[in-house]
């Protein structure tokens, strides 16, 4: 496989530190990163589980978000400044891109394994060795991926036995790194794959299928979509209820390091710019009600109404009397089946909450902090979770002065701590209201980003 060549593209994102040490403790993990969540997934059809990703691995939730536990980078299967993508099967097999294959976890986090590893090195169809760099889970069970290799040609792949083996679907090229891969949820057959090539001319790319990945019709980007650096672009949400809608986010074309989205509603044919941000737009819901949010941190979450069709404007104004309360920022966003939302905050100031709910995306409630952590994901031994993340808990959970999830989730309110401390508890809680004791709190901006990884052209 190819190794990481490490390119200026993206630099501003990608080599920038936002400092604000003066608000978060002094705590760094092994990879020199803040400890921050910045990734939330759901299993269709189990409504209790949560998936989070942070700096320090991967955190799940079989009881709505009260009791979290922990699976560290090594078991997952990567480590560094890396954050995987991951994907939730409806029978809660759990997927994770690296570098270095699709990692494969069916007994809920305790085992992974590489898909398609026990293939011959020369076979067509391994993909054990290449840098899996885009994923998504179709209605009907399939998994897409597509590659982002830098050593030789890349596709997009479907596997139809829920991850076991992996057919190419028509888009190989030597030239193209295929960056994102969405499924219509209310038509399995229709299928948007985007990626960009830098030689021998930069260009990006957008393919629709329509008939599950048989065949594919590039779509013509327009001369109005503008872009960063790299012409990168992503298919960042598509209407649940509407193939035809969706959203196409533009890296870095908002200089120096926010995100351009355009809107379309003729299933890539033509396209309208609906939002400039200042930093990445994080992630885009269509929220049951009809609304659409993006979230992003430094800018904070805005809202689209009419499904969409309106412009996005920004959530919030600042409290002059409540200088913690900000316009809701989020690192990660994401919808529950009931329409509650889960968004990735700032464990420390200026939030108080790792991850936070609401139902009201300005009015946040404290879901979990790190000091809640209820320890390492409970394995058999001889499992991968078991013998690689037991020996690592005591550090980490001496750093975060971990003293485990409350005995009653919700029961009282947690006070916001002083300054670089940990929580000063005025009662038990996991699912507990914020600062102002009402259960509203901004979903703030993440104190600290550290940074990323870079690898090949982003």
């Amino acid at each position: 496989m190819g190794r990481p060549d490490y390119s200026p593209v993206m630099s501003g994102r990608l080599r920038a530190t936002i400092l604000a040490s003066l608000l978060v403790p002094a705590i760094a993990l092994a990879n020199g990163r803040a400890p921050l969540t910045n990734g939330v997934y759901l299993r269709p059809g189990d409504d209790q589980a949560l998936y989070v990703r942070t700096t320090f691995g991967l955190l799940i939730s079989h009881d709505a978000g009260c009791t979290f536990r922990w699976v560290c980078e090594k078991a997952v299967g990567y480590g560094g400044t890396f954050d995987p993508k991951y994907a939730i099967a409806t029978d809660g097999t759990i997927f994770a891109t690296t570098f270095e294959g699709l990692h494969v976890s069916r007994d809920g986090g305790c085992s992974w394994v590489v898909a398609t590893a026990e293939l011959p090195q020369t076979d067509p169809n391994r993909l054990a060795d290449r840098w899996i760099d885009a994923i998504d889970i179709g209605p009907t069970g399939e998994v897409w991926i597509a590659t982002a290799e830098s050593a030789g040609a890349n596709d997009v792949y479907v596997s139809t036995d829920n991850g076991v083996t992996f057919t190419p679907r028509g888009l190989a090229s030597a030239t193209v790194w295929w960056k994102s891969i969405k499924v219509a949820h209310s038509d399995a057959r229709r299928i948007y794959a985007t990626g960009y090539q830098v030689a021998p001319t930069s260009r990006a790319f957008l393919q629709r299928s329509d008939d599950g990945g048989a065949t594919w019709t590039e779509k013509s980007l327009p001369s109005t979509i503008q872009y960063g650096g790299t012409p990168l672009v992503h298919v960042t949400a598509v209407d649940p209820t509407n193939p035809d809608h969706f959203y196409l986010t533009s890296t870095e074309a908002s200089p120096p390091k926010g995100d351009r989205v355009y809107r379309t509603t003729d299933g890539g044919s033509t396209f309208t710019e609906v939002l400039v941000t200042t930093d990445a737009v994080r992630d885009l819901v269509f929220r049951t009600g009809g609304t659409v949010l993006a979230a992003t941190v430094g800018s904070g979450v805005f809202e689209s109404a009419a499904g969409g069709a309106a412009p996005f404007t920004p959530l919030g104004e600042k409290q002059i009397n409540r200088p913690d309360l900000v316009p809701p920022q989020a690192a990660c966003l994401a919808q529950r089946p009931g329409g509650e939302l889960v968004g990735c905050g700032a464990n420390w100031q200026p939030d108080y909450m790792a991850v936070g709910r609401a139902n009201d995306p300005l009015k946040w409630q404290k879901l979990f902090r790190f000091v809640d952590l209820a320890g390492p994901l409970q394995c058999a031994p001889g499992t991968t979770t078991h013998t690689l993340c037991e020996p690592e808990w005591p550090a980490l959970s001496s750093q975060f002065g971990v003293t485990g999830p409350p005995e009653v989730c919700g029961a009282s309110v947690d006070a916001p701590p002083a300054v670089d401390s940990t929580p000063v508890k005025t009662g038990g809680g996991c699912c507990d209201a914020g600062a102002d004791g009402s259960g509203s709190i901004a979903l703030g901006g993440i104190a600290l980003l550290a940074l990323r990884l870079r690898r090949r052209p982003a």
